[in-house]
């Protein structure tokens, strides 16, 4: 007898509701017992045993009880392997910017090293507890460009009175020297640096001195003056309060030109320029007043005798200068160096010569006797004020180591070392005279 036909379509689609209930709920739970039956059929090549499939299956379903027991024990759910995003993390607390929680989202994350236990707070005393120490601070040489530097320079040449840039090429402008050399400006007159040196035991707050060096011919700053002749050593290893400044002169040329320092007043305005430099350069602006004060060792080796002389004669500030040394120096300029020897009576004057000089020195030292200045002729003890001393070295010592090798080693570190044995009244008497109103 052929089954009964459903009555109805409404009959008819439960049935297939029904059905298809049916069959996925089949497929579904068909599904792990099937995988590992395939897998033993394609091992074995035999039929599975219908006991043996059910005892599978059972396993199965005890082992998937079993992981998820152990997964909720252990606390490592879903939600424990992929927290929710708290964003309340990437927004700013009250006690910081916006762009500070960005850049602490963003910046590599280190690794939280222990602090060590800090020591309670303590209320600051208003009372010094220590005296004051100046910062550590090493030796500093550097190289400063200053408008009232030697060059670039277009005036005249005050010993002819003409232009000093007195030859042209084309766009080119050039000094022709007395040797009748040619040098253009654009190579050999238009370096404005100055090199300066400050010690590292140097202090601005105790009676002090500035030495300018004026290097020779045929020179640059750092090769021959820095390098070679080790004048900012020299300065430092005299343990004297000193600084120095060595503005380029003619850039390694046979010319012992003056540049600016020619000027009435250029080797004033030289120094008020330098003062605020070195109060910039030792981190202290108010030492500028000091050092626009402090007192000064001219010193010119060879062809720097030209600018050291102008500047004692017209450079404005004659009374601020301590002392002068003269390196194998006098080549010119006599009546200029005694003048300031005979109305400087509280400064000294050394100058050392070789036998290319020595007729020049015992000249100029004739003139001194004349006008009743007592002259010495060794360098064997302290400088004082109104010393005058010419110093002849012999036939071994040569004119280009004479800034390390002149009557001794190192005869800058000789000069401020005995400076050094001046009584300190002898320095506070000139730095009180470098502001009168007599500074020439």
């Amino acid at each position: 007898m052929v089954g009964a036909v459903p009555n109805t379509r409404a009959d008819i689609r439960a049935d297939r509701a029904s059905s298809g209930r049916h069959g996925r709920a089949l497929r579904l739970g068909l599904i792990p017992v099937l995988v590992p039956l395939s897998l033993t059929l394609v091992q074995c090549g035999k039929a599975p045993d219908p006991a043996a499939l059910a005892a599978h299956s059972q396993a199965n379903v005890q082992v998937v009880a079993k992981t998820n027991t152990q997964q909720v024990a252990s606390g490592d759910t879903f939600e424990d392997r992929f927290p929710a995003p708290q964003f309340r993390e990437r927004f700013p607390l009250a006690s910081e910017s916006f762009l500070q929680r960005q850049m602490s989202d963003f910046s590599p994350k280190r690794a939280v090293q222990q602090q060590p236990e800090q020591a309670p707070y303590k209320v600051a005393s208003l009372a010094p507890q220590v005296p004051y120490q100046r910062p550590p601070r090493e030796d500093l040489t550097t190289l400063v460009s200053m408008k009232s530097s030697a060059f670039p320079y277009f005036g005249n040449n005050p010993a002819s009175d003409a232009p000093f840039l007195n030859i042209s090429k084309g766009d080119r402008r050039g000094h022709r020297s007395y040797s009748g050399r040619v040098y253009w400006q654009d190579e050999t007159y238009s370096d404005s640096r100055v090199l300066v040196h400050v010690p590292e035991h140097f202090d601005a707050r105790k009676p002090g001195v500035i030495v300018v060096f004026f290097h020779g011919n045929g020179a640059t700053l750092e090769r021959d003056v820095r390098n070679r002749q080790l004048v900012p050593q020299q300065i430092t290893d005299s343990g004297a309060n000193a600084i120095l400044l060595a503005p380029q002169m003619a850039v390694d040329a046979a010319d012992s030109s003056a540049g600016k320092f020619w000027q009435p007043g250029g080797f004033k305005r030289f120094m008020e320029e330098s003062a605020s430099h070195l109060a910039h350069l030792t981190g202290d602006p108010n030492s500028a007043r000091a050092f626009a004060n402090m007192p000064i060792v001219i010193v010119g080796y060879s062809g720097g005798f030209l600018p050291t002389a102008w500047s004692l004669e017209v450079g404005g500030i004659s009374d601020r200068v301590r002392g002068v040394v003269l390196l194998d120096a006098v080549y010119g300029e006599m009546d200029k160096f005694a003048s300031w020897i005979e109305s400087h009576r509280s400064g000294f004057f050394v100058s050392s010569y070789t036998r290319y000089t020595a007729r020049r020195d015992r000249e100029l030292m004739s003139m001194l006797r004349q006008k009743g200045i007592s002259v010495s002729e060794d360098m064997d003890g302290p400088l004082r004020p109104g010393s005058v001393v010419f110093v002849e070295t012999g036939d071994g010592i040569t004119h280009r180591d004479y800034v390390t090798r002149a009557w001794t080693r190192d005869p800058l570190k000789d000069v401020l070392v005995k400076m050094s044995a001046t009584p300190a009244l002898a320095l506070t008497r000139v730095a009180a005279t470098a502001s009168s109103p007599s500074s020439r």
